[in-house]
Protein backbone atom coordinates (compact mmCIF):
# COMPACT_ATOMS: atom_id res chain seq x y z
CA UNK A 1 0.00 0.00 0.00
CA UNK A 2 2.78 2.50 -1.35
CA UNK A 3 0.38 4.33 -3.44
CA UNK A 4 -3.18 5.66 -2.31
CA UNK A 5 -5.83 7.79 -4.26
CA UNK A 6 -7.55 10.42 -2.15
CA UNK A 7 -10.94 11.67 -4.04
CA UNK A 8 -11.81 15.54 -3.21
CA UNK A 9 -13.28 18.60 -4.80
CA UNK A 10 -11.32 20.58 -7.39
CA UNK A 11 -11.32 24.21 -5.63
CA UNK A 12 -8.38 25.71 -4.19
CA UNK A 13 -10.13 25.48 -0.76
CA UNK A 14 -10.44 21.59 -1.16
CA UNK A 15 -7.33 21.20 -2.66
CA UNK A 16 -5.63 22.54 0.50
CA UNK A 17 -7.45 21.06 2.64
CA UNK A 18 -7.03 17.90 1.13
CA UNK A 19 -2.93 18.40 1.27
CA UNK A 20 -3.11 19.07 5.15
CA UNK A 21 -4.71 15.59 5.53
CA UNK A 22 -1.97 14.15 2.96
CA UNK A 23 0.64 15.89 5.51
CA UNK A 24 -0.87 14.17 8.98
CA UNK A 25 -0.84 11.17 6.91
CA UNK A 26 2.75 11.38 5.90
CA UNK A 27 3.40 11.82 9.32
CA UNK A 28 2.38 8.57 10.36
CA UNK A 29 3.51 6.70 7.28
CA UNK A 30 6.50 8.48 5.53
CA UNK A 31 7.09 6.22 3.11
CA UNK A 32 3.10 6.77 1.65
CA UNK A 33 2.49 8.22 -1.86
CA UNK A 34 -1.11 9.81 -2.27
CA UNK A 35 -2.54 11.06 -5.71
CA UNK A 36 -4.83 13.20 -5.89
CA UNK A 37 -8.25 12.91 -7.90
CA UNK A 38 -10.46 15.92 -8.13
CA UNK A 39 -13.78 15.44 -8.39
CA UNK A 40 -16.64 18.17 -9.90
CA UNK A 41 -19.60 17.42 -7.76
CA UNK A 42 -23.31 19.00 -8.21
CA UNK A 43 -22.53 21.85 -6.17
CA UNK A 44 -19.58 22.91 -8.64
CA UNK A 45 -22.05 22.14 -11.89
CA UNK A 46 -24.82 24.52 -10.62
CA UNK A 47 -23.02 28.11 -9.34
CA UNK A 48 -26.02 30.17 -9.86
CA UNK A 49 -28.69 28.53 -7.57
CA UNK A 50 -28.90 29.28 -3.93
CA UNK A 51 -27.40 26.38 -1.56
CA UNK A 52 -30.82 26.33 0.29
CA UNK A 53 -32.50 26.07 -3.35
CA UNK A 54 -30.55 22.35 -4.09
CA UNK A 55 -32.46 19.97 -3.66
CA UNK A 56 -30.32 16.66 -3.28
CA UNK A 57 -28.44 16.27 -0.04
CA UNK A 58 -24.85 15.86 -0.45
CA UNK A 59 -24.83 17.81 -3.68
CA UNK A 60 -20.78 18.61 -2.13
CA UNK A 61 -20.19 15.21 -1.87
CA UNK A 62 -22.27 12.60 -3.29
CA UNK A 63 -20.36 12.33 -6.60
CA UNK A 64 -16.75 11.75 -4.34
CA UNK A 65 -18.92 9.30 -2.17
CA UNK A 66 -19.66 7.58 -5.91
CA UNK A 67 -15.86 7.34 -6.67
CA UNK A 68 -14.91 6.27 -3.79
CA UNK A 69 -17.28 3.25 -3.71
CA UNK A 70 -16.39 2.70 -7.37
CA UNK A 71 -12.74 1.71 -6.22
CA UNK A 72 -11.68 5.13 -7.75
CA UNK A 73 -10.35 6.26 -4.93
CA UNK A 74 -8.76 4.37 -1.55
CA UNK A 75 -10.15 7.46 0.62
CA UNK A 76 -11.62 10.69 0.08
CA UNK A 77 -11.28 14.42 2.24
CA UNK A 78 -14.44 16.47 2.90
CA UNK A 79 -15.31 19.54 5.10
CA UNK A 80 -17.44 17.37 7.52
CA UNK A 81 -20.50 20.38 7.62
CA UNK A 82 -20.67 19.52 4.22
CA UNK A 83 -21.63 15.69 4.88
CA UNK A 84 -24.85 14.33 5.21
CA UNK A 85 -25.82 13.03 8.37
CA UNK A 86 -27.00 9.73 6.99
CA UNK A 87 -23.97 7.51 6.27
CA UNK A 88 -23.97 5.76 3.01
CA UNK A 89 -23.57 2.12 3.29
CA UNK A 90 -20.22 0.84 2.53
CA UNK A 91 -18.38 4.10 3.71
CA UNK A 92 -17.16 5.33 7.19
CA UNK A 93 -15.76 8.19 8.50
CA UNK A 94 -12.32 7.14 9.30
CA UNK A 95 -10.75 10.42 10.65
CA UNK A 96 -12.28 13.94 11.83
CA UNK A 97 -9.14 16.36 12.32
CA UNK A 98 -7.96 19.68 12.19
CA UNK A 99 -10.50 22.26 13.21
CA UNK A 100 -8.60 24.80 14.24
CA UNK A 101 -11.43 27.76 13.34
CA UNK A 102 -15.14 26.74 14.06
CA UNK A 103 -16.58 30.47 14.01
CA UNK A 104 -17.98 32.49 11.07
CA UNK A 105 -16.16 35.78 10.13
CA UNK A 106 -16.55 38.74 8.54
CA UNK A 107 -15.61 40.39 5.35
CA UNK A 108 -16.36 43.74 4.96
CA UNK A 109 -15.78 46.89 2.21
CA UNK A 110 -15.10 49.34 5.03
CA UNK A 111 -12.74 49.20 7.97
CA UNK A 112 -15.29 47.32 10.59
CA UNK A 113 -14.18 45.47 14.06
CA UNK A 114 -18.05 44.93 14.82
CA UNK A 115 -21.19 43.84 12.89
CA UNK A 116 -22.71 47.29 14.51
CA UNK A 117 -20.60 48.94 12.47
CA UNK A 118 -21.81 48.12 8.88
CA UNK A 119 -24.19 50.86 7.43
CA UNK A 120 -27.69 51.37 7.87
CA UNK A 121 -29.22 48.28 5.52
CA UNK A 122 -26.31 46.88 4.37
CA UNK A 123 -25.78 44.12 1.89
CA UNK A 124 -24.71 40.58 3.58
CA UNK A 125 -23.59 37.82 1.05
CA UNK A 126 -24.14 34.56 2.34
CA UNK A 127 -24.76 30.83 1.43
CA UNK A 128 -26.51 30.19 4.34
CA UNK A 129 -29.86 30.46 5.90
CA UNK A 130 -28.37 29.99 9.01
CA UNK A 131 -26.14 32.75 8.92
CA UNK A 132 -29.24 34.77 7.86
CA UNK A 133 -31.24 34.45 10.06
CA UNK A 134 -27.99 35.25 12.66
CA UNK A 135 -27.50 38.27 10.73
CA UNK A 136 -30.99 39.38 11.16
CA UNK A 137 -30.90 38.28 15.24
CA UNK A 138 -28.35 40.80 15.39
CA UNK A 139 -29.25 43.81 13.62
CA UNK A 140 -33.12 43.47 11.88
CA UNK A 141 -32.33 46.39 9.47
CA UNK A 142 -29.90 44.13 7.32
CA UNK A 143 -30.17 43.03 4.20
CA UNK A 144 -28.96 39.31 4.08
CA UNK A 145 -28.37 38.13 -0.01
CA UNK A 146 -27.75 34.83 -1.71
CA UNK A 147 -24.14 34.53 -2.90
CA UNK A 148 -22.67 32.12 -4.95
CA UNK A 149 -18.91 30.64 -6.25
CA UNK A 150 -15.86 29.80 -3.88
CA UNK A 151 -13.74 31.83 -2.09
CA UNK A 152 -12.25 34.04 -4.16
CA UNK A 153 -14.75 34.38 -6.28
CA UNK A 154 -17.20 36.07 -3.30
CA UNK A 155 -14.32 37.81 -2.16
CA UNK A 156 -14.44 39.68 -5.63
CA UNK A 157 -18.01 40.10 -5.87
CA UNK A 158 -17.64 42.20 -2.56
CA UNK A 159 -14.72 43.97 -3.63
CA UNK A 160 -16.85 45.06 -7.57
CA UNK A 161 -19.28 46.52 -4.39
CA UNK A 162 -22.23 43.78 -5.38
CA UNK A 163 -22.16 43.30 -1.45
CA UNK A 164 -21.32 45.60 1.74
CA UNK A 165 -20.25 42.56 3.58
CA UNK A 166 -19.98 38.63 3.37
CA UNK A 167 -19.97 36.24 5.82
CA UNK A 168 -17.89 32.62 5.24
CA UNK A 169 -16.20 30.13 7.70
CA UNK A 170 -13.30 31.15 9.32
CA UNK A 171 -11.50 28.11 8.46
CA UNK A 172 -11.73 28.57 4.29
CA UNK A 173 -10.12 31.72 4.78
CA UNK A 174 -7.16 30.56 7.00
CA UNK A 175 -6.62 27.59 5.17
CA UNK A 176 -6.36 29.78 1.81
CA UNK A 177 -3.95 32.05 3.15
CA UNK A 178 -6.63 35.01 2.85
CA UNK A 179 -6.63 35.49 7.23
CA UNK A 180 -5.57 39.39 6.60
CA UNK A 181 -8.49 39.85 4.72
CA UNK A 182 -11.08 38.82 7.53
CA UNK A 183 -12.43 42.35 9.04
CA UNK A 184 -13.76 40.74 12.50
CA UNK A 185 -14.51 37.11 13.61
CA UNK A 186 -17.72 36.12 15.55
CA UNK A 187 -17.90 34.36 18.90
CA UNK A 188 -19.58 30.82 18.08
CA UNK A 189 -21.17 30.90 21.43
CA UNK A 190 -23.28 33.40 20.02
CA UNK A 191 -22.93 33.39 16.14
CA UNK A 192 -23.30 29.79 16.34
CA UNK A 193 -22.20 27.73 13.19
CA UNK A 194 -23.00 24.87 11.19
CA UNK A 195 -22.70 21.64 12.59
CA UNK A 196 -18.75 20.25 12.26
CA UNK A 197 -18.10 23.22 10.94
CA UNK A 198 -14.13 23.66 10.37
CA UNK A 199 -13.40 20.26 11.12
CA UNK A 200 -12.31 17.70 8.23
CA UNK A 201 -13.57 14.55 7.93
CA UNK A 202 -11.68 11.46 5.77
CA UNK A 203 -13.92 8.70 4.83
CA UNK A 204 -13.41 5.05 3.41
CA UNK A 205 -14.78 2.14 2.61
CA UNK A 206 -15.38 -0.07 5.08
CA UNK A 207 -14.22 -3.12 2.83
CA UNK A 208 -10.81 -1.79 2.86
CA UNK A 209 -9.58 -2.73 6.51
CA UNK A 210 -5.61 -1.27 5.74
CA UNK A 211 -6.97 1.95 4.41
CA UNK A 212 -9.18 2.28 7.52
CA UNK A 213 -6.88 1.78 9.69
CA UNK A 214 -3.99 3.85 8.17
CA UNK A 215 -6.02 7.07 8.45
CA UNK A 216 -7.89 6.51 11.53
CA UNK A 217 -4.66 6.74 12.94
CA UNK A 218 -4.81 11.01 12.50
CA UNK A 219 -8.07 10.69 14.02
CA UNK A 220 -8.95 13.58 16.50
CA UNK A 221 -10.76 11.72 19.56
CA UNK A 222 -12.37 15.16 21.13
CA UNK A 223 -13.22 16.52 17.57
CA UNK A 224 -14.96 13.19 16.78
CA UNK A 225 -17.08 13.65 20.23
CA UNK A 226 -17.99 17.16 19.78
CA UNK A 227 -18.40 17.34 16.13
CA UNK A 228 -21.13 14.19 16.17
CA UNK A 229 -22.62 15.80 19.20
CA UNK A 230 -23.25 19.02 17.06
CA UNK A 231 -24.22 16.96 14.41
CA UNK A 232 -26.98 14.98 16.62
CA UNK A 233 -28.30 17.95 16.82
CA UNK A 234 -29.40 18.07 13.34
CA UNK A 235 -30.47 14.25 12.96
CA UNK A 236 -32.62 15.20 16.29
CA UNK A 237 -34.56 17.65 14.39
CA UNK A 238 -34.66 15.98 11.37
CA UNK A 239 -33.66 18.76 9.59
CA UNK A 240 -31.21 19.14 6.47
CA UNK A 241 -27.89 21.33 7.06
CA UNK A 242 -29.49 24.48 5.01
CA UNK A 243 -32.25 25.03 7.66
CA UNK A 244 -31.56 27.88 10.13
CA UNK A 245 -29.75 25.63 12.67
CA UNK A 246 -26.75 26.13 14.41
CA UNK A 247 -24.47 24.05 16.99
CA UNK A 248 -21.22 24.36 18.63
CA UNK A 249 -19.79 22.43 21.55
CA UNK A 250 -16.83 22.13 23.15
CA UNK A 251 -15.06 20.08 25.68
CA UNK A 252 -13.83 21.12 29.05
CA UNK A 253 -12.05 18.40 31.34
CA UNK A 254 -14.93 16.05 31.66
CA UNK A 255 -17.32 17.88 30.60
CA UNK A 256 -19.21 18.90 27.29
CA UNK A 257 -20.92 22.72 26.99
CA UNK A 258 -23.11 22.58 23.80
CA UNK A 259 -25.12 25.51 22.41
CA UNK A 260 -27.50 25.32 19.29
CA UNK A 261 -30.44 27.36 18.40
CA UNK A 262 -33.23 27.32 15.44
CA UNK A 263 -34.70 30.72 14.32
CA UNK A 264 -37.34 31.65 11.28
CA UNK A 265 -35.50 33.44 8.43
CA UNK A 266 -36.44 36.90 9.94
CA UNK A 267 -35.19 35.91 13.45
CA UNK A 268 -38.53 37.40 14.82
CA UNK A 269 -38.42 34.09 16.50
CA UNK A 270 -35.12 33.33 17.46
CA UNK A 271 -34.89 30.20 19.73
CA UNK A 272 -31.11 29.46 21.74
CA UNK A 273 -30.07 27.02 24.39
CA UNK A 274 -27.33 26.20 26.24
CA UNK A 275 -26.45 22.75 27.96
CA UNK A 276 -23.28 21.30 29.63
CA UNK A 277 -23.28 17.48 30.80
CA UNK A 278 -20.21 14.48 30.54
CA UNK A 279 -18.87 14.64 27.79
CA UNK A 280 -19.32 10.59 27.71
CA UNK A 281 -22.98 11.13 26.75
CA UNK A 282 -22.02 14.23 24.31
CA UNK A 283 -25.06 12.30 21.88
CA UNK A 284 -27.51 12.37 24.41
CA UNK A 285 -26.91 15.48 25.60
CA UNK A 286 -27.22 16.99 21.68
CA UNK A 287 -30.40 14.87 21.45
CA UNK A 288 -31.66 16.93 24.80
CA UNK A 289 -30.82 20.34 23.34
CA UNK A 290 -32.42 19.30 19.98
CA UNK A 291 -35.33 18.47 21.67
CA UNK A 292 -35.73 21.52 23.63
CA UNK A 293 -35.34 23.54 21.00
CA UNK A 294 -38.33 21.54 19.30
CA UNK A 295 -40.38 21.77 21.69
CA UNK A 296 -39.87 25.44 22.28
CA UNK A 297 -40.98 26.37 18.87
CA UNK A 298 -39.11 24.92 16.45
CA UNK A 299 -41.13 21.87 14.98
CA UNK A 300 -43.63 24.82 14.22
CA UNK A 301 -40.47 26.53 12.81
CA UNK A 302 -38.88 23.51 10.48
CA UNK A 303 -42.93 23.11 8.84
CA UNK A 304 -42.90 26.46 7.99
CA UNK A 305 -39.75 26.13 5.67
CA UNK A 306 -41.13 23.23 4.73
CA UNK A 307 -44.19 25.17 2.84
Amino acid sequence: MNVLTVATRGTDLAIAQTRIIISALKKTCPDIRIEIKKITTEGDRDKRTALWNLKNAGFFTSQIEDALLAGEADFAVHSFKDLPTQQRDGLTVAAVCDRQFAEDCLIANIPVNSIRQLPPSAKIGTSSLRRMALVKHLRADLTPLPIRGNVPTRIKLLQQGKFDAIILARAGIERLGLGEKISLCFDPQQFIPAPAQGALAVQTRTDNPATTELVAAIDDKNLRTITFAERQVLVTMRCGCHAPVGAFAKITGNDMEIFAFISDLEAKNFISRRLIGSAADAETIAGKIANELLDAGGREILKALEK
